[in-house]
């Protein structure tokens, strides 16, 4: 729970230098943050979401190019409010989290700019599993996320009691937990590479991973135990909180989902 205060909201918008975006030039736009769903770019969604959160204050936007944010409303009224900073991404992810770290207050609440059908009252939920712990990262079943859209996700992580694919939310209560975030400083695709993970999380643990004996909560605690903080998930019921817009594909099923609920709230 929050203590004293509301969170700071880490918005993740950055991409590899030089890159060109396959969804943002197709919809010809500058980046990807900026693609339209029902007519208003993704980091907007995002940033309406925010703002509608008792539980959110401050807002830190990690992204290659602070300057095309000008003229986006939601950016612009969190600007003038003073509670917007925007820095430049850095190189890889694990530096853009701690970057934008240092120009926040704790706890941090940290999205991706692409993860349109975040609501406020996930965030609600997030900030209420997370509970006491350190940090936590949003989960949803699998069976949950094909009633939203079946086309929504098409890899999930197999764990001992069920399907899981992550809600791109996560918490960080202190700072110290930030050493975690060191085990992705090199960049890359961490778990396609097996030193890496082994090197993270113990053989023993990777092998059990590996082969779905553990439970998704049995598995964060012996994280939790192998890097000596209390990691928590949090299991949100809506399987559209794990529908982010990642291709052409993903746009198309968030943007149904959007239209529904839009409908439903006529």
């Amino acid at each position: 729970m929050i203590a004293g205060g509301k969170a700071t909201a880490l918005v993740l918008a950055g991409r590899r230098d030089g890159s060109i975006d396959a969804l943002a030039a197709a919809h010809g736009v500058a980046d990807k943050c900026l693609v339209p769903v029902l007519g208003t770019p993704c980091i907007e969604h995002v940033l309406q979401a925010l703002v509608a959160a008792p539980e959110i204050g401050d807002v830190v936007i990690s992204i290659n190019d602070p300057a095309i944010l000008t003229g986006l409303p939601t950016a612009d009224r969190l600007a003038a409010e003073g509670r917007l900073t925007a820095l430049k991404a850095e190189h890889n992810l694990a530096e853009s989290v701690l970057a934008a770290a240092r120009q926040a207050s704790f706890p941090i609440l940290i999205t991706t700019a692409d993860n349109v059908l975040m609501t406020p009252e996930s965030i609600a939920l997030m900030v209420e599993g997370a509970g006491d712990a350190d940090a936590a990262a949003a989960f949803a079943r699998k069976a949950d996320i094909l009633a939203a859209h079946p086309e929504g996700q098409r890899r999930f992580y197999e764990f001992a009691d069920d399907g899981y694919s992550n809600c791109n939310t996560y918490w960080i209560g202190r700072p110290e937990v930030l050493r975690v975030v060191e085990i992705f400083r090199e960049g890359g695709q961490f778990a396609k590479n097996p030193r890496r993970v082994i090197a993270a999380f113990g053989l023993v643990n990777t092998l059990m991973f590996r082969q779905g004996w553990l439970s998704l909560a049995s598995a964060f605690k012996r994280i939790s135990k192998r890097m000596k903080v209390s990691l928590v998930p949090v299991v949100l019921a809506d399987g559209s909180y794990a529908i982010d817009v990642d291709n052409e594909r993903t746009h198309a099923c968030a943007t149904e989902i959007m239209a529904r609920r839009r409908a439903a709230a006529a």
